[in-house]
């Protein structure tokens, strides 16, 4: 339905006029991203959701067949659903529970408060991983904050609801936000513009009205469905959007040229298909492959039971397992027409075809498997047994790490539109601790660290920082109030806090807490 709409509206906008400053040809090379990549967005998005009837005019999930007597059929094919698996183990992979964003603002505890605050009234972190999920599978995520009721919240948008009209490098700048609703039997496009004139911020809202599905329509008014929204809202002094654009860390092969990102799986379509044609196929082993007993036609007539004077048959004629052949040579044989099903070739080849997709995903062979197996159990695993899937988890975690600390930036900026901030900080230091519970490889980094320290090659600040993923100043703190506890002298006191935070992390793995 989206894609409909988005595939139309770069063409429609100098004929409609969506914006005021647009008015000739030459201006819609702000709107750069092409028909295709949104075609694109649409079939990762199908897939996700468990069917793409056809992919470029050939047949995907839906096939087609003709039987013996000539008649045409067609039906779903079975399917794994394996895009929306993938996306949601690298998504708990990446971003879990137990995940930390550390924020610390020099001289001033209260905005930290407040920042954390934000994050948890808002459930920010039990939210965030679901929509992690979609970002990895429809290749991109916008998280758009807005004030209401006296406070921030968060607006999770997915790919193929937004546009980017404007972008540096890898950075988008401008974009528009697309939201469908039905009311009766008309159906509304809200279009959320995010803009720049000069220094201005501009945010321009308008209403689209049609009479069927996934088409714009024409303008009508705001006040129709949104009384209560400006049409147009001007802000000076902001250095950043008032949205953060989020995608996996893959280049986009596709479209070289585009800011936006694409699916995990977006090169590895033909081995969903292959997995999918193996799986309908096994599937259908069982139905094709049913046992079957070929009976005389004369054994199904019917005769008199002589006690009863009912009429009778040798074999139920309901029973599919029952086929009549006329054969005047074997009049009383009866036979059992049953094939071996292929149960073990069918495993083996989805087996094969699944280490594939883990190969193309940056997954480790045998991440997935089709018996005796699931996906990755525990984090550990992904240290011992998985170290190309840690190592593609590591590279999904520098770009989203980003994204969050751009996020903590903009909170910041509208803490300050709304008055709940006087001025912005100086220094704002933001880090997110991926914690995965992995206790072997904590222990490791820790020996390392204190190792460097003892070499005097490190900070004991640095290793504090770096092993618990904190700030330099929460660091600095951790530092302060050991040094308070503890009167040994410092060398011992770092070996002997090294030693407890290895305790510590050891029991943790113990009781899976």
């Amino acid at each position: 339905m989206f894609q409909n709409i988005l595939a139309r509206l770069k063409g429609m906008f100098a004929k409609m006029g969506l914006i005021k400053e647009i008015n000739n040809v030459s201006q819609l090379a702000a709107v750069q991203e092409s028909e295709r990549q949104y075609n694109r967005i649409e079939i990762w998005k199908s897939l996700y959701h468990g069917r793409l009837a056809q992919l470029y005019d050939s047949p995907f999930h839906e096939t087609k067949w003709m039987s013996v007597d000539g008649t045409h059929h067609k039906r779903w094919r079975a399917t794994m659903g394996m895009p929306k698996v993938v996306a949601q183990e690298m998504a708990k992979l990446v971003f879990n529970e137990k995940c930390v964003i550390n924020i610390s603002v020099s001289g001033n505890d209260s905005i930290e408060e407040q920042l954390n605050k934000i994050l948890e009234n808002s459930h920010f972190h039990k939210l965030f991983q679901g929509k992690l999920e979609t970002m990895f599978a429809m290749g991109g995520l916008v998280i758009k904050p807005y004030y209401k009721d006296g406070s921030i919240h968060f607006s999770f948008v997915t790919a193929d609801c937004f546009l980017p009209v404007q972008s540096t490098n890898d950075h988008i700048e401008a974009g528009v936000f697309l939201n469908v609703t039905r009311k009766g039997k008309k159906f509304y496009t809200l279009l959320e513009w995010h803009t720049w004139d000069g220094p201005t911020y501009v945010i321009t809202n308008e209403l689209y009205e049609s009479d069927t599905e996934g088409s714009l329509g024409h303008k009508v008014s705001l006040s129709i469905l949104y009384p209560d929204i400006e049409p147009e809202t001007r802000i000076e002094n902001l250095t950043h959007p008032l949205f953060v654009y989020i995608k996996p860390n893959l280049a986009n092969n596709f479209d070289l040229d585009s800011p936006l990102g694409i699916s995990i799986y977006a090169n590895a379509i033909d081995t969903l298909k292959s997995l999918d044609v193996a799986f309908d196929s096994f599937q259908r082993e069982f139905i094709l492959g049913k046992k079957r007993i070929m009976v005389p036609q004369q054994a199904l007539r019917t005769v008199v039971d002589p006690a009863t004077g009912q009429m009778v048959r040798y074999f139920d004629v309901e029973d599919e397992v029952f086929k009549a052949y006329a054969d005047t040579d074997n009049e009383d044989k009866i036979q059992d027409i049953s094939v071996e099903l292929r149960v073990q070739e069918h495993i083996d080849a989805i087996n094969a075809l699944l280490n594939i997709l883990a190969s193309q995903l940056g997954f480790s062979a045998g991440t997935f498997a089709f018996t005796g197996g699931a996906s990755v159990a525990t984090a550990t695993q992904v240290i011992s047994e998985n170290s190309q899937t840690f190592r593609t988890k590591n590279s999904h975690e520098t770009v989203i790490e980003a994204g969050l600390k751009e996020l903590v930036h903009v909170l910041v900026e509208m803490m300050v539109l709304y008055g709940e901030l006087s001025s912005i900080p100086d220094e704002i230091d933001v880090t997110v601790d991926f914690d995965d519970s992995i206790a072997e490889d904590r222990i490791q980094n820790a020996n390392f660290y204190m190792t460097l320290v003892a070499a005097e090659l490190m900070p004991k600040v640095e290793a504090i920082r770096r092993i618990f993923d904190l700030t330099e100043e929460q660091a600095q703190e951790w530092l302060d109030r050991i040094k308070q506890e503890n009167s040994q002298p410092v060398p011992q006191m770092m070996e002997s806090f090294l030693s407890t935070a290895e305790t510590s992390i050891r029991n943790v793995n113990s009781t899976g807490r």
